[in-house]
């Protein structure tokens, strides 16, 4: 799952940046960081993911 940016004739590094951070949003990966930076119990994922199924259910309905 690595992610390559290829440099485009005349980009600078900054928008070279920011098109790597956006595919790295586009993948999940920043998300998944984020999630991954503290232990979770698993009764507390488990918790986590009911409450985003029913959120789904109700904005279904």
């Amino acid at each position: 799952m690595a992610i390559r940016i290829k440099s485009r004739g005349g980009e600078s590094v900054e928008q070279m940046m920011r098109r790597f951070k956006k595919l790295c949003e586009k993948e999940g990966l920043t998300k998944d960081i984020k999630r991954k930076e503290y232990y979770e119990k698993p009764s507390e994922r488990k918790r986590r993911a009911q409450r985003k199924s029913q959120s789904r259910r109700v904005r279904e309905a």
